[in-house]
Protein backbone atom coordinates (compact mmCIF):
# COMPACT_ATOMS: atom_id res chain seq x y z
CA UNK A 1 0.00 0.00 0.00
CA UNK A 2 1.33 3.27 -0.92
CA UNK A 3 1.88 6.38 0.89
CA UNK A 4 -0.76 8.00 -0.17
CA UNK A 5 -3.56 5.71 0.36
CA UNK A 6 -2.54 5.26 3.93
CA UNK A 7 -2.61 8.99 4.28
CA UNK A 8 -6.35 8.80 2.67
CA UNK A 9 -6.87 5.88 5.39
CA UNK A 10 -5.82 7.18 8.10
CA UNK A 11 -7.59 10.95 8.12
CA UNK A 12 -10.58 8.79 7.25
CA UNK A 13 -10.28 6.50 10.32
CA UNK A 14 -9.33 10.15 12.44
CA UNK A 15 -12.61 11.50 10.98
CA UNK A 16 -14.44 8.59 11.65
CA UNK A 17 -12.82 8.99 15.25
CA UNK A 18 -14.12 12.15 16.21
CA UNK A 19 -17.38 11.89 14.92
CA UNK A 20 -17.89 8.98 17.39
CA UNK A 21 -16.85 10.76 20.33
CA UNK A 22 -18.66 13.85 19.45
CA UNK A 23 -21.92 11.88 19.55
CA UNK A 24 -21.45 10.01 22.80
CA UNK A 25 -22.46 12.35 25.38
CA UNK A 26 -26.16 12.52 23.18
CA UNK A 27 -25.75 8.58 23.16
CA UNK A 28 -25.72 8.83 26.87
CA UNK A 29 -27.90 11.18 27.26
CA UNK A 30 -30.47 9.40 24.86
CA UNK A 31 -30.07 6.23 27.35
CA UNK A 32 -30.97 7.51 30.32
CA UNK A 33 -31.47 5.95 32.43
CA UNK A 34 -28.86 3.51 33.08
CA UNK A 35 -28.43 2.90 36.69
CA UNK A 36 -30.95 2.82 39.95
CA UNK A 37 -32.38 6.47 40.66
CA UNK A 38 -31.50 7.85 44.40
CA UNK A 39 -35.02 9.45 45.35
CA UNK A 40 -34.60 10.88 49.03
CA UNK A 41 -37.92 11.27 50.86
CA UNK A 42 -36.71 14.27 54.00
CA UNK A 43 -38.70 12.94 56.25
CA UNK A 44 -39.41 9.55 58.12
CA UNK A 45 -40.50 6.88 56.96
CA UNK A 46 -44.82 5.87 56.83
CA UNK A 47 -45.28 10.13 56.83
CA UNK A 48 -47.39 11.30 54.46
CA UNK A 49 -44.26 12.90 51.85
CA UNK A 50 -42.88 9.41 52.27
CA UNK A 51 -46.32 7.48 51.47
CA UNK A 52 -47.06 9.72 48.74
CA UNK A 53 -43.50 9.44 47.00
CA UNK A 54 -42.89 5.62 47.55
CA UNK A 55 -46.53 5.67 45.72
CA UNK A 56 -45.33 7.11 42.55
CA UNK A 57 -41.70 5.39 42.81
CA UNK A 58 -42.83 2.19 42.63
CA UNK A 59 -45.10 3.53 39.22
CA UNK A 60 -42.02 5.30 38.14
CA UNK A 61 -39.83 2.09 38.15
CA UNK A 62 -42.30 0.96 35.36
CA UNK A 63 -42.87 3.74 33.14
CA UNK A 64 -38.80 5.03 33.46
CA UNK A 65 -36.84 2.35 33.41
CA UNK A 66 -35.30 2.53 36.42
CA UNK A 67 -34.78 1.51 40.13
CA UNK A 68 -35.73 4.11 42.20
CA UNK A 69 -34.29 3.57 45.84
CA UNK A 70 -36.02 5.43 48.60
CA UNK A 71 -33.65 6.99 51.16
CA UNK A 72 -35.35 9.17 54.01
CA UNK A 73 -33.06 11.74 55.33
CA UNK A 74 -34.95 13.33 58.20
CA UNK A 75 -34.03 16.50 60.46
CA UNK A 76 -34.61 20.14 59.97
CA UNK A 77 -38.33 20.38 59.27
CA UNK A 78 -36.88 18.51 55.75
CA UNK A 79 -34.35 20.67 55.61
CA UNK A 80 -31.43 18.31 55.51
CA UNK A 81 -32.70 15.69 53.33
CA UNK A 82 -33.04 18.96 50.15
CA UNK A 83 -30.05 19.77 51.10
CA UNK A 84 -28.46 17.13 50.47
CA UNK A 85 -30.95 16.76 46.80
CA UNK A 86 -29.41 20.66 46.41
CA UNK A 87 -25.66 19.24 46.61
CA UNK A 88 -25.92 16.07 44.47
CA UNK A 89 -24.97 16.07 41.08
CA UNK A 90 -26.92 17.22 37.67
CA UNK A 91 -27.72 13.99 35.90
CA UNK A 92 -30.47 12.90 36.96
CA UNK A 93 -29.85 10.20 39.46
CA UNK A 94 -30.26 12.06 42.22
CA UNK A 95 -33.97 13.31 43.07
CA UNK A 96 -36.37 14.85 45.90
CA UNK A 97 -39.60 13.72 47.02
CA UNK A 98 -40.29 17.54 47.41
CA UNK A 99 -42.88 19.30 49.59
CA UNK A 100 -44.39 22.39 50.74
CA UNK A 101 -42.84 21.51 53.88
CA UNK A 102 -39.46 21.97 53.29
CA UNK A 103 -39.19 23.86 50.40
CA UNK A 104 -41.71 26.29 51.25
CA UNK A 105 -42.67 26.81 54.76
CA UNK A 106 -39.13 25.61 56.73
CA UNK A 107 -37.19 27.78 53.80
CA UNK A 108 -39.37 30.95 54.71
CA UNK A 109 -39.11 30.87 58.60
CA UNK A 110 -35.47 30.02 58.37
CA UNK A 111 -33.35 32.65 59.37
CA UNK A 112 -30.44 31.53 57.08
CA UNK A 113 -32.00 29.50 54.45
CA UNK A 114 -29.43 27.00 53.18
CA UNK A 115 -31.03 26.98 49.91
CA UNK A 116 -33.18 28.50 47.15
CA UNK A 117 -36.30 26.55 46.30
CA UNK A 118 -36.73 27.96 42.76
CA UNK A 119 -32.72 28.75 42.00
CA UNK A 120 -31.35 25.54 43.53
CA UNK A 121 -33.71 23.02 42.18
CA UNK A 122 -35.01 22.17 39.06
CA UNK A 123 -38.99 21.52 39.28
CA UNK A 124 -40.25 18.47 37.37
CA UNK A 125 -44.16 17.38 38.66
CA UNK A 126 -46.30 18.25 41.35
CA UNK A 127 -48.15 14.88 42.19
CA UNK A 128 -50.56 15.19 44.56
CA UNK A 129 -51.75 18.01 47.36
CA UNK A 130 -52.58 16.66 50.86
CA UNK A 131 -55.52 19.52 52.43
CA UNK A 132 -56.32 20.22 55.87
CA UNK A 133 -59.69 21.21 57.31
CA UNK A 134 -61.14 22.49 60.30
CA UNK A 135 -63.02 19.90 62.44
CA UNK A 136 -65.15 20.08 65.56
CA UNK A 137 -66.24 17.54 68.07
CA UNK A 138 -69.47 16.10 67.88
CA UNK A 139 -70.21 17.48 71.24
CA UNK A 140 -69.49 21.13 70.40
CA UNK A 141 -73.02 23.13 69.53
CA UNK A 142 -71.96 23.76 65.68
CA UNK A 143 -72.41 22.70 62.64
CA UNK A 144 -71.21 25.22 59.88
CA UNK A 145 -68.27 27.70 59.53
CA UNK A 146 -70.73 30.76 60.55
CA UNK A 147 -71.83 28.62 63.68
CA UNK A 148 -68.17 28.37 65.02
CA UNK A 149 -67.80 32.17 63.93
CA UNK A 150 -70.57 33.59 66.66
CA UNK A 151 -69.48 30.52 69.04
CA UNK A 152 -66.21 31.31 69.20
CA UNK A 153 -67.38 35.33 69.17
CA UNK A 154 -69.75 34.60 72.32
CA UNK A 155 -67.83 32.63 74.03
CA UNK A 156 -64.32 34.22 73.92
CA UNK A 157 -61.22 32.83 74.98
CA UNK A 158 -63.01 29.22 75.53
CA UNK A 159 -61.68 27.50 72.30
CA UNK A 160 -58.53 25.32 71.54
CA UNK A 161 -57.44 23.95 68.19
CA UNK A 162 -55.19 20.58 68.26
CA UNK A 163 -53.02 20.01 65.00
CA UNK A 164 -50.15 17.51 64.26
CA UNK A 165 -47.42 19.46 65.78
CA UNK A 166 -45.89 23.41 65.80
CA UNK A 167 -44.83 24.40 61.86
CA UNK A 168 -47.24 21.58 60.26
CA UNK A 169 -50.02 22.26 57.99
CA UNK A 170 -52.51 21.66 60.59
CA UNK A 171 -51.29 24.18 62.80
CA UNK A 172 -50.82 26.14 59.45
CA UNK A 173 -54.43 25.99 58.81
CA UNK A 174 -55.62 27.18 62.05
CA UNK A 175 -53.20 29.75 62.24
CA UNK A 176 -54.36 30.67 59.13
CA UNK A 177 -58.40 30.36 59.91
CA UNK A 178 -57.85 32.76 63.09
CA UNK A 179 -56.57 35.48 61.01
CA UNK A 180 -59.48 35.11 58.71
CA UNK A 181 -61.98 34.88 61.15
CA UNK A 182 -60.72 37.26 63.49
CA UNK A 183 -61.30 34.70 65.74
CA UNK A 184 -56.79 35.42 67.53
CA UNK A 185 -57.97 34.08 71.18
CA UNK A 186 -58.21 30.71 69.93
CA UNK A 187 -55.37 29.08 71.46
CA UNK A 188 -53.11 26.31 69.35
CA UNK A 189 -52.62 22.97 71.55
CA UNK A 190 -49.86 20.88 69.67
CA UNK A 191 -49.79 16.88 69.32
CA UNK A 192 -47.24 14.75 68.30
CA UNK A 193 -49.05 13.36 65.33
CA UNK A 194 -52.92 14.14 63.53
CA UNK A 195 -53.94 10.69 65.33
CA UNK A 196 -53.04 12.04 68.69
CA UNK A 197 -54.95 15.15 68.20
CA UNK A 198 -58.20 13.13 66.76
CA UNK A 199 -58.15 10.75 69.52
CA UNK A 200 -58.79 13.89 72.00
CA UNK A 201 -61.27 15.58 69.71
CA UNK A 202 -63.33 12.08 69.82
CA UNK A 203 -63.06 11.87 73.67
CA UNK A 204 -64.53 15.59 73.75
CA UNK A 205 -60.67 16.71 75.46
CA UNK A 206 -60.49 19.16 72.85
CA UNK A 207 -63.13 20.82 71.13
CA UNK A 208 -61.45 21.62 67.45
CA UNK A 209 -58.55 19.51 65.20
CA UNK A 210 -57.05 21.06 62.48
CA UNK A 211 -55.64 18.22 60.33
CA UNK A 212 -55.36 16.68 57.21
CA UNK A 213 -58.68 15.62 55.32
CA UNK A 214 -58.05 11.99 54.94
CA UNK A 215 -60.39 8.70 54.71
CA UNK A 216 -60.48 8.41 58.56
CA UNK A 217 -61.55 11.67 59.28
CA UNK A 218 -64.29 10.72 56.76
CA UNK A 219 -64.92 7.27 58.29
CA UNK A 220 -65.18 8.77 61.71
CA UNK A 221 -67.57 11.88 60.55
CA UNK A 222 -69.79 9.31 59.36
CA UNK A 223 -69.56 7.26 62.95
CA UNK A 224 -70.56 10.62 64.34
CA UNK A 225 -67.14 11.12 66.14
CA UNK A 226 -66.68 14.62 64.75
CA UNK A 227 -68.11 17.38 62.15
CA UNK A 228 -66.10 18.46 59.22
CA UNK A 229 -66.83 22.23 58.48
CA UNK A 230 -64.34 23.51 55.76
CA UNK A 231 -61.23 22.10 54.20
CA UNK A 232 -58.79 24.55 53.08
CA UNK A 233 -58.54 23.70 49.76
CA UNK A 234 -58.95 25.06 46.13
CA UNK A 235 -61.61 22.86 45.11
CA UNK A 236 -63.79 19.87 46.61
CA UNK A 237 -62.10 17.10 47.36
CA UNK A 238 -62.54 13.60 45.84
CA UNK A 239 -62.56 11.60 48.65
CA UNK A 240 -64.69 14.45 50.69
CA UNK A 241 -66.96 15.54 48.57
CA UNK A 242 -69.23 16.72 50.80
CA UNK A 243 -67.20 19.06 53.03
CA UNK A 244 -67.09 22.44 51.89
CA UNK A 245 -64.08 24.39 50.83
CA UNK A 246 -63.34 27.92 52.36
CA UNK A 247 -64.95 30.40 49.01
CA UNK A 248 -67.61 28.50 49.72
CA UNK A 249 -68.27 29.38 53.42
CA UNK A 250 -67.09 32.67 53.05
CA UNK A 251 -63.16 32.51 53.24
CA UNK A 252 -61.85 32.31 49.68
CA UNK A 253 -58.21 32.81 51.46
CA UNK A 254 -58.34 29.65 53.63
CA UNK A 255 -55.92 27.42 51.33
CA UNK A 256 -53.09 25.78 53.00
CA UNK A 257 -52.49 23.14 50.51
CA UNK A 258 -49.72 20.90 51.33
CA UNK A 259 -48.40 19.72 47.84
CA UNK A 260 -46.27 16.25 47.27
CA UNK A 261 -43.86 16.32 43.92
CA UNK A 262 -40.67 15.74 42.69
CA UNK A 263 -37.55 17.92 42.12
CA UNK A 264 -33.92 17.58 40.62
CA UNK A 265 -30.76 19.42 41.71
CA UNK A 266 -30.41 22.85 39.33
CA UNK A 267 -28.87 22.44 35.84
CA UNK A 268 -30.29 19.06 35.82
CA UNK A 269 -30.62 18.48 31.90
CA UNK A 270 -33.97 19.82 30.09
CA UNK A 271 -34.19 16.63 28.08
CA UNK A 272 -33.80 14.53 31.22
CA UNK A 273 -36.36 16.60 33.25
CA UNK A 274 -38.76 16.26 30.45
CA UNK A 275 -38.40 12.30 30.66
CA UNK A 276 -38.73 12.12 34.04
CA UNK A 277 -41.90 14.44 33.61
CA UNK A 278 -43.30 12.52 30.87
CA UNK A 279 -43.37 8.68 32.69
CA UNK A 280 -44.84 10.72 35.38
CA UNK A 281 -47.57 11.69 33.53
CA UNK A 282 -48.95 7.98 32.59
CA UNK A 283 -48.33 6.86 35.95
CA UNK A 284 -50.63 9.64 37.28
CA UNK A 285 -52.97 8.90 34.21
CA UNK A 286 -53.33 5.43 35.94
CA UNK A 287 -57.09 4.85 37.85
CA UNK A 288 -55.91 2.58 40.46
CA UNK A 289 -52.83 4.85 40.91
CA UNK A 290 -55.26 7.63 41.48
CA UNK A 291 -57.35 5.61 43.93
CA UNK A 292 -54.38 4.56 45.63
CA UNK A 293 -53.47 8.49 46.77
CA UNK A 294 -57.21 9.04 47.20
CA UNK A 295 -57.16 6.11 49.72
CA UNK A 296 -54.06 7.72 51.32
CA UNK A 297 -55.44 11.04 52.17
CA UNK A 298 -54.02 12.54 49.04
CA UNK A 299 -56.05 14.50 45.77
CA UNK A 300 -54.08 14.05 42.53
CA UNK A 301 -52.81 16.67 40.72
CA UNK A 302 -53.21 14.85 36.92
CA UNK A 303 -51.93 18.17 34.81
CA UNK A 304 -48.51 19.05 35.87
CA UNK A 305 -45.33 19.80 34.22
CA UNK A 306 -41.94 21.38 34.59
CA UNK A 307 -43.50 24.12 33.88
CA UNK A 308 -46.45 24.31 36.08
CA UNK A 309 -45.08 22.82 38.68
CA UNK A 310 -42.36 26.03 39.20
CA UNK A 311 -44.72 28.51 38.95
CA UNK A 312 -46.90 26.90 41.63
CA UNK A 313 -43.58 26.54 43.78
CA UNK A 314 -43.18 30.79 43.21
CA UNK A 315 -46.88 30.94 43.76
CA UNK A 316 -46.60 29.17 47.37
CA UNK A 317 -43.68 30.64 48.40
CA UNK A 318 -44.98 34.41 47.20
CA UNK A 319 -48.35 33.40 48.96
CA UNK A 320 -46.96 31.97 52.73
CA UNK A 321 -44.43 34.67 53.52
CA UNK A 322 -47.18 36.98 54.86
CA UNK A 323 -48.88 34.21 56.62
CA UNK A 324 -46.27 33.27 58.34
CA UNK A 325 -44.88 36.51 59.05
CA UNK A 326 -48.60 37.39 60.65
CA UNK A 327 -48.21 34.30 62.60
CA UNK A 328 -45.05 34.94 64.06
CA UNK A 329 -43.19 32.00 62.42
CA UNK A 330 -39.45 32.17 62.54
CA UNK A 331 -36.37 30.03 63.37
Amino acid sequence: MNRRKLLTRGLALGSLMATAATARPAFAQARYPQYPIRFIAPRAAGGVVDIAGRLWADRMSHHLGARFIIENQTGGGGTLGAIAVARAASDGYTLLAGSGSELVISYLIASKPAYDPINDFAAITINAVTVPGIMVSAGLPVRTVPELVSYAKANPGKLSYGSPGSGTVGNLCGELFKQLTGLTDIVHVPYKGGNNALADLYGGQIPMVSTSVSQQTVEAEKAGKLRMLVAAGTRRLTGAPNVPIGAEVGYPDLIAEMFMGAFAPAKTPRAIIEQISDASKKVMADEDFQRRLIENGFEPILDSDPDQAAAYLKREITRWRPILEAAGFKN
